[in-house]
This record gives structure tokens, C-alpha cells and sequence, in this order.
């Protein structure tokens, strides 16, 4: 009798200690999926550079910065251009409502012509630097024909997660201000062109400028460069009218 009941209490300790094993093990393993979770996401999550860009437009200001570890080549190339003026007077050419807002290619989208150094860096192109992170809402990718290395000066601006892009397009920067403007151009009205969805109005790039967030003084540079910017504008597109009708 005795030893029944001591058999009894033994592998009632022994069914208690395997449960609590069990509960621990499977508990650890959670944990693990779920650091490992965070991880990836974070390793997908690259720093911004300092520099960021604004583009002015006829519907409002969007600001970008880049990921100069993610797309080093691309983004000098992107950068280069910027600072050269070629994306002045260009345009945003399609607007496919939650998929992308793409930039023209600056050899043809431009109204106004360009100077010799301009056409020189706007007909390079760049080796595709494709990467592990995600085509989300925000997200500049740079455009391209089916040669992964015929990125030019061509990119896109996600209006929404688009992961059938992932791997195959170059991603270099993102937008860090004016996700409202976005909407605006996702409101307006637009026509079938082929496979490209275009808007039936032009959206002008009017001029763009760029600053350093690590500059102590750059708010107050950036505010007085925004307005000389904003008054040179008016006078470019002013001409455009007048010369390009």
C-alpha cells in the first residue's frame, strides 16, 4: 500500500517537472522568435544620412533624406543631380494611386533645357544596389529598364507596400516630410497610358534645395533659402510659360 502511494507521488512529481520543462522550453522558444523578429526588422530599418532634400512643387513641398549605406553609388549619383539643378523644371509623370509617384527622367521631363555639365551626369547611369529592405509606403526606388544597371535619374516614390518590387529595384532614401502632398497627387485625376497610370495635369518640380540636419544654423538657411527658392520659382516658371509654352 505504502509503496503504491509512494509510486503514486513519484511520477506525480515527474509528470509536474516534465509539464514545467515543457512550458519553459516552449516559453524560450517564443522569446527567441520574437527577439529574432525585432532583429530583422531593425537590420531592414537603415540610418538616414544627414542630408535631406526638398522638392518644390505646384502642390506642395516634399522633403527626402537617403540611405548612403544602403545605395552609396546611387545616392551620389541622385545627389549630384540634385545639386546640379537638373531636377528643376521637371515632373512627376505618373501617379498610380497607392502603388508609386514617379519622377521623370530628367533628359526628357525637364521644360527648361540644360547646360553641358547637366546632360553629362543626366545620361550616366548606375549598377543596380539592391538590398534587403522593403518597399513600403515612403520608400525611393529608383527606376530602371530590364537591365538592372540602367538606373538613371528616373525614381519613384511608394504610395504604399509594394513587395513584389523587393530585391528588384534599387532603394535609396525615403520621405521624411510631406506624406500630405503625396495624397494631394493621389487625388487627382489621371488616365491609363500602356501600363502607366499618368496624371492628366503637370506636376512641376518649380526648384529644389537641399541642407545638412547637423548644421546648428541650417533651420535658419534652410528658411531663407526656402524663400529666395520659393520668389525664383515664380520667375522660372513665369519664363517657362513665356519660352515653353
Amino acid at each position: 500500500m505504502i509503496d503504491d502511494e509512494l509510486d503514486s507521488m513519484f511520477w506525480g512529481l515527474v509528470r509536474e517537472a516534465k509539464s514545467k520543462m515543457w512550458n519553459f522550453w516552449t516559453k524560450g522558444c517564443i522569446y527567441l522568435v520574437c527577439i529574432s523578429a525585432i532583429s530583422g526588422a531593425l537590420a531592414q530599418e537603415p540610418e538616414l544620412g544627414s542630408t535631406r532634400v526638398v522638392f518644390q512643387t505646384n502642390y506642395g513641398d516634399i522633403e527626402f533624406g537617403f540611405f548612403p549605406t544602403v545605395a552609396p553609388k546611387t545616392v551620389d549619383h541622385i545627389f549630384k543631380l540634385i545639386r546640379l539643378g537638373c531636377y528643376n523644371t521637371n515632373h512627376f509623370f505618373r501617379v498610380d494611386k497607392g502603388f508609386v509617384a514617379q519622377v521623370a527622367d530628367v533628359m526628357g521631363g525637364r521644360s527648361a533645357p540644360m547646360n553641358e555639365e547637366q546632360k553629362r551626369e543626366a545620361e550616366k547611369t548606375v549598377v543596380g544596389e539592391f538590398s534587403q529592405v522593403k518597399h513600403v509606403r515612403g520608400i525611393l526606388s529608383m527606376g530602371r529598364y530590364d537591365d538592372p544597371d540602367s538606373g538613371g535619374s528616373s525614381f519613384s516614390m511608394l504610395l504604399g507596400d509594394a513587395p513584389h518590387l523587393d530585391g528588384q529595384y534599387a532603394i535609396f532614401g525615403k520621405v521624411t516630410k510631406g506624406d500630405d502632398m503625396l495624397r494631394k497627387l493621389e487625388e487627382l485625376p489621371t488616365r491609363k497610358e500602356g501600363i502607366f497610370v499618368m496624371p492628366t495635369e503637370r506636376i512641376t518640380i518649380l526648384s529644389s534645395y537641399y541642407y545638412d540636419t547637423e548644421r546648428e544654423d541650417c533651420e535658419r538657411d534652410r528658411s531663407i533659402l526656402k524663400r529666395r527658392l520659393t520668389a525664383s520659382a515664380v520667375e522660372i516658371e513665369r519664363q517657362r510659360m513665356k519660352c515653353f509654352p
